[in-house]
Parts: structure tokens; C-alpha cells; sequence
């Protein structure tokens, strides 16, 4: 388990795992996050086949690799280490939806009204109502949580429901940088609410 079996690129990773553990660097995650986002992404969609999937996937491994970094040891390069939390994380991911698309038929079969429900604007529950109101309420109170741009990024992209051009627009930044700055503020968002054990 020794760091200097590393190599240079593992020895620099785990330095800035020791900051981020031991310092609480924001620098740190931020380093580590931007050095793997992109190789994680494009592993995740080869897996998935959807972008959508693999952002989602993506998020989720940077989660619980930076919720389980006192877990890691030199012993693999944290590379190494990341992208297997990463590879089960999908393999569990695609596992589940192959069960929930083999069972999709069978309910689609039994509840032939379904889409005549939605088509008629069937109106939820007074207790589907209230929990959706909670939801919502409890995603802002974690939202303000978050520094004021990344804050600013989400509820212009996702409460507003802004494109990326009128987000652009907006803040008057490059498109590249508004991509980057929303997948960071949906990542430490990510980790507010499973820090927090909240489930929306």
C-alpha cells in the first residue's frame, strides 16, 4: 500500500485526496472531478447507450466515491478505484432496467386505461398533491444550500426550464463554461442530499 508503487499520475491523485479528506479542499474534489468527468462520462454511455443514463451515472459515482474517500487506499490508483464504484453502479443501474422494462408490458396489458387516464388529464390524488409540494419544497431548501452561481444555474435550468442557449443568454457566459458549472452544481447537489439522507 505504499505511494510511491504509484505512478506519477496516481501519487498526484492521491495527494489530492489526502487535501480533500484531510483539508476539506474544495479544490481538491474539484481537481479530482474534472480530471475523470469527462473519461467517466464516456464510459458510462458506452454502458448505457444514452446520455441521459450516463450523466445521471456519472453524478452518481463521483457521489459516492467523494461520500467513501476515507475508504480509499494507494493500494489502487484512485482512478482505478473510482471507475469500479462507477462500473458496478451502471451494471446495477442496467440490471434494474432491464427488470422494469420486462414488466412494463405485462402492466401495460392490465391496465389498458392507463393513457386514456393521462389523455383525460386525470388529476393526482390530495395525497399525491401534498407529497409533491414536499418534494418540491424540500429540492429548494437544498438548492439554497448550494453557492449563489451554482443556485442561480439550477432554478434557471430546471424551475425556469431554460434551454442552455437562453441560460447563455442570461448569464452571458460561454456555452462550455454553463455545461461544466451546471454538471458540477447537479454533483454537489448530489452530495447535499446524500449527505443529508434526504430522498426526493
Amino acid at each position: 500500500m505504499e505511494i510511491n508503487k504509484l505512478t506519477n499520475k496516481g501519487q498526484r491523485d492521491y495527494k489530492l485526496v489526502k487535501q480533500a479528506l484531510n483539508d476539506r479542499s474544495q479544490t481538491a474534489y474539484a481537481e479530482l472531478l474534472n480530471l475523470y468527468r469527462d473519461s467517466l462520462y464516456f464510459s458510462m454511455l458506452r454502458m448505457t447507450n444514452n446520455p441521459n443514463d450516463a450523466e445521471d451515472l456519472t453524478i452518481e459515482a463521483f457521489g459516492k466515491a467523494f461520500k467513501n474517500l476515507h475508504q480509499y487506499t494507494p493500494e489502487y490508483a484512485f482512478s482505478t478505484w473510482l471507475f469500479k464504484i462507477a462500473i458496478n453502479n451502471g451494471i446495477d443501474f442496467i440490471r434494474k432496467k432491464k427488470i422494469q422494462n420486462e414488466l412494463l408490458p405485462k402492466r401495460e396489458k392490465n391496465k389498458e386505461d392507463n393513457i386514456a387516464n393521462k389523455v383525460a388529464g386525470k388529476e393526482p390524488n390530495p395525497e399525491e398533491v401534498i407529497i409533491n409540494k414536499q418534494k418540491i419544497k424540500m429540492m429548494r431548501e437544498v438548492i439554497h444550500r448550494l453557492k449563489p452561481h451554482y443556485k442561480k444555474l439550477i432554478e434557471l435550468r430546471y424551475f425556469d426550464e431554460l434551454s442552455y442557449e437562453e441560460i447563455v443568454q442570461e448569464l452571458d457566459l460561454p456555452i462550455g463554461t454553463v455545461k461544466v458549472q451546471l454538471f458540477r452544481a447537479r454533483t454537489f447537489l448530489y452530495n447535499i442530499l446524500k449527505s443529508s439522507r434526504e430522498t426526493i
